[in-house]
């Protein structure tokens, strides 16, 4: 009797392998210290942008001349700009692009470069070829340079600069997938996979895919903080969201010549830029360890 009992434990198998497996590294991210600090100020941040109407005192677009460049005081927290505008207001409005930028740009660089990635990785022979010397040439420039180019091309504005943003994020996507599929597309359930008939869709699909989402998921965390800081420095030269819109990059640029005589209003959207790029960086350092394999128990 006991015997079997043994047996019958040694056999069963989770009915929830999946729930698991995300509930171990949901625990392993809240053990991070790094990671918690992450998660809260990115979580903060997207607070500020979904509510950014109740805590802006107000409208972000107003401008009166006679309250211009007012130190911060009760009646304006974070005081105003060369245009009487409120600090804070616009600082929370600005958050709202900046995420928005962060998530168009991530979403298109992902999609598109982890397909690429999947299709030059299986594929092999001459598609693999010419696929990675095109993301090789995309490399070959410096990102925000890249950035500049696009936006050049199509026009200043907001739209354009979450296209470029997003398109110059597309070959390290790419190259992620490209490594993870050359990596397990010879291993022993891909190639019984193929002797049972399953088709290369199929295959990429529910065989390959999985084994990219990790490190895929991790640069994509990463990718968020790097389209935030590419957002800011278009911004900052004339090419991003155009005014009078509240984008932290332009607010940069509209007061850095107020440096001396109004400090407040360069400081606060530069520490918001700093304070979201370190929240997703603090954050992508923390799933890269929870995700790692290698790491695990």
């Amino acid at each position: 009797m006991e015997i079997t009992k043994a047996i019958n434990a040694v056999g069963e198998v989770p009915s929830h392998p999946r729930l698991t497996y995300l509930g171990d590294v949901w625990r392993r991210l809240r053990s991070s210290n790094l990671a918690r600090v992450g998660i809260g100020i990115v979580g903060f941040f997207i607070l500020v942008a979904l509510l950014a109407p109740v805590i802006a005192p107000y409208n972000p677009l107003d401008q009166t001349l006679v309250m211009r460049l007012k130190p911060p005081s009760m009646q304006h927290l974070f005081g105003t700009d060369h245009l009487g505008r409120d600090v804070l207001s616009r600082v929370a409005y600005g958050a709202r692009i900046s995420l928005q930028v962060g998530m168009v740009s991530v979403v298109l660089g992902l999609s598109i470069g982890t397909l690429l990635g999947l299709l030059s990785g299986y594929a092999a022979s001459w598609v693999d070829s010419v696929i990675m010397r095109a993301m090789d040439i995309m490399l070959a420039f410096p990102t925000v340079l890249l950035a500049i180019a696009i936006v050049a091309a199509r026009g200043p504005g907001l739209f354009n600069t979450m296209i470029a943003v997003g398109v110059v994020a597309i070959p390290v996507y790419a190259r992620i997938a490209r490594g993870t599929v050359v990596s397990v597309k010879e291993r022993e359930y891909i190639l019984a996979a193929r002797a049972l008939g399953a088709g290369a869709p199929r295959i990429v699909i529910r065989h390959i895919l999985p084994n990219c989402l990790s490190p895929i998921i991790v640069q994509a965390t990463l990718g968020f903080a790097t389209a935030v800081i590419s957002a800011a420095a278009l911004g900052f030269l004339g090419l991003g969201a155009q005014p009078p819109e509240p984008e932290w990059g332009a607010m940069l640029a509209d007061s850095y010549s107020y440096l001396v005589n109004a400090p407040w209003a360069l400081f606060f959207p530069s520490g918001a830029i700093m304070l979201t790029v370190l929240g997703f960086n603090l954050l992508g350092d923390g799933l890269r360890d929870a995700l790692d394999p290698q790491t695990r128990g």
